[in-house]
């Protein structure tokens, strides 16, 4: 094994691949606070690489010490992250129905870094399988991989939030719904691909 141009391309392609559901759930943060600050944009962007640089090499941690106990565990991983992310999707439509006769509810306030670390797991989950993936690579190429992934998805999830922050002031109203119906998909697609392919 070497740092080669393949082995570049193919982190940047799995950062890619990887970064789409953290993509997604950074252009609705976006339409829901078009008015974000970058400090605020940073913190989302970079929790979300953080998760996305950290479950791959827990992927490869499992593969190499608890190869038969991360078979087992990979069947609930599609579950989980459906259920964390209809949890989330639910309440978020449900608030944006509720408030849109009432005053407007602060949407940093309804995404603390409690959501914002639930959203990190859920969006990352399916990286775990990444481990799986690289598990022929050594400790340090596995590491470096990781923080690639990690950095495409940083720079995704940023576009991400300026997209939606550009359109946020024009949907302000059916923010809310819009970025619930788009979690509880993410959620749907997570299953599906995790427990039907």
């Amino acid at each position: 094994m070497r740092y080669d141009f393949l082995f570049f391309l193919n982190s940047i392609l799995f950062g890619v691949g990887l970064a789409m559901d953290a993509f997604s759930v950074s252009l609705v943060r976006g339409l829901l606070e078009p008015k974000m600050q970058g400090k605020r944009m940073a913190l989302i962007a970079g929790t979300f690489a953080l998760f996305q640089t950290g479950m791959p090499l827990l992927g490869w941690l499992f593969v190499h010490l608890l190869v038969e106990r991360f078979a087992v565990l990979e069947k609930f991983t599609p579950w989980a992250a459906l259920g964390l992310l209809l949890y989330i999707g639910i309440e978020m439509i449900a608030g944006a129905v509720k408030n849109k006769d009432e005053e407007e509810e602060d949407p940093k306030a309804s995404f603390g870094f409690g959501k914002l670390m639930v959203m990190g797991v859920a969006t990352s989950i399916d990286a775990l399988s990444v481990g799986v993936t690289i598990d022929e690579l050594p400790w340090q190429m596995a590491l470096v991989e990781s923080v690639i992934i990690g950095l495409v998805t940083w720079g995704i999830c940023l576009a991400g939030i300026r997209i939606g922050s550009a359109f946020g002031t024009k949907f302000k109203k059916q923010a809310g719904i819009i970025g619930g119906v788009i979690l509880i998909g993410i959620g749907l697609e997570i299953f599906i691909k995790g427990v039907f392919f």
